[in-house]
């Protein structure tokens, strides 16, 4: 069995290697494995072996030590009793002094009453002026007293500049009222040119009426010029329609200049436009 799996293993190597080179080692060691594995076997085999035997050997050639040892105690030592030694006397040598050596005597004399008596005692004046010396007879001692230079401290100059006032930014989504405006929106040309605009752009075909027709356009100018919320309040809904369609046309082809409050700022506001008509028959 063994041998015929050996005959189609080296024939599978056959047609795997044809037409390659031969001698490469993957060919020969495909062909030689079982041989490499069975050598391989037998090495490690007899390694273990050897690695278990080697203490058994080592064992054997130990000498046995003797277990029957007595253990022999030294004889004891004898101190003799010693006598008493008497005490010792220390006698304290005298330091000799070298011949020619000078000594300096340290000790301080007491004053005697004598030399107290021999300082002269003068009267003390009414003036005397305490001093380093005991000069009745001389000036006055000055007082030691720093020459400390004087240091005016200066205010400095006066600030008279009042500080900067930081304006609240501007609320863009307030509409002002005509009380908070400085400068009232207009039409880049004057209300005149805006009113020419719109009866010049009015369509008043198919209105018939002998009375005159009115309506007030109210409507907000915003801060970029556009304007927004356009209404008109007049009785007749064609002509409110037809005047708010007018203005809406008029107002895109061209910005207004938007208010300003009193601070001089851009703001929303209100503008209202009247328009009265009279169509004849």
């Amino acid at each position: 069995m063994k041998q015929h799996n050996q005959n189609q293993e080296f024939r599978f190597n056959e047609v795997l290697f044809e037409h390659r080179n031969k001698d490469y080692g993957a060919y020969v060691l495909r062909n030689e494995s079982d041989r490499i594995l069975t050598k391989a076997l037998f090495i490690g085999a007899s390694l273990m072996a050897a690695v278990s035997i080697t203490p058994f050997v080592v064992s054997a050639f130990k000498t046995a030590e003797p277990t029957d040892k007595i253990w022999e105690l030294p004889p004891p030592v004898i101190i003799p009793d010693d006598p008493v030694a008497p005490p010792v006397k220390i006698t304290p040598v005298k330091p000799e002094t070298a011949p020619n050596t000078k000594t300096f005597d340290s000790t301080v004399p007491t004053p005697s009453s004598t030399a107290q008596d021999n300082v002269k005692k003068d009267p003390v004046p009414d003036d005397a002026v305490a001093g380093f010396k005991d000069n009745f007879k001389g000036d006055p001692v000055v007082p030691n007293t720093p020459n400390v230079p004087t240091v005016t401290v200066g205010t400095g100059p006066v600030i008279t500049t009042p500080p900067p006032v930081i304006a609240d930014p501007v609320d863009k989504t307030k509409i002002a009222e005509a009380g908070e405006l400085g400068v009232e929106a207009s039409y880049p040309g004057g209300i005149d040119s805006f009113r020419n605009k719109v009866m010049n752009s009015f369509d008043g075909s198919g209105f018939e009426s002998e009375d005159v027709v009115k309506t007030t356009v109210t409507f907000i100018v915003e801060m970029d010029g556009t304007i927004s919320g356009v209404k008109a309040n007049g009785t007749n809904a064609d002509f409110n329609n037809e005047a708010m369609r007018t203005i809406k046309m008029i107002s895109s082809k061209g910005k207004w200049i938007p208010a300003k409050n009193k601070k001089g700022e851009y703001v929303r506001s209100y503008f209202k436009f009247p328009i009265s008509m009279k169509f004849e028959n």
